[in-house]
């Protein structure tokens, strides 16, 4: 199934603002699969970057700006809800790799799996199989 013809490109990117970008990049690549797709950096101060999930959409985020910059919010705040098919495979690789498990596998009432756990800034990511509930546009 060629999935570029059934899903349409992403339209809502999470953004997050990092103390240390560079740090919370390599995070999420090695330790949840994210793929740096871009990443806009001079030295220690990453401008943009651009991390794709594999199973679709992605996040942004960068290095924290001068409080009263436009687009910057403190770092350690967000809370992230990706989707994944693979829900317990991801959680053993998250554990493997030292991630700060907040919660464990679960199945939920409404529907679907997850788990969540933290990064080195604080944010909280729960990866889970819910696709929430189909709508119309």
């Amino acid at each position: 199934m060629n999935t570029s013809e059934t899903t349409p490109a992403p339209v809502v990117w999470p953004t997050l603002s990092a103390r240390d970008a560079h740090g919370l990049i390599a995070f999420l690549t090695g330790t949840f699969g994210f793929v740096a797709t871009a990443v806009y950096a001079d030295g220690d101060v990453v401008q943009h970057a651009q991390l794709d999930w594999p199973e679709g959409g992605g996040v942004m985020l960068g290095s924290v700006k001068d409080e009263g910059a436009d687009w910057s919010r403190e770092p350690g705040k967000a809370g992230v809800y990706v989707v994944t098919d693979h829900v317990d495979d991801l959680y053993a690789r998250a554990k493997a790799a030292g991630a700060a498990i907040v919660r464990e596998p679960r199945d939920e009432s409404y529907g679907g799996r997850d788990f969540i756990a933290a990064d080195p800034e604080g944010n909280l990511w729960s990866f889970g199989s819910y696709r929430g509930e189909s709508g119309t546009s």
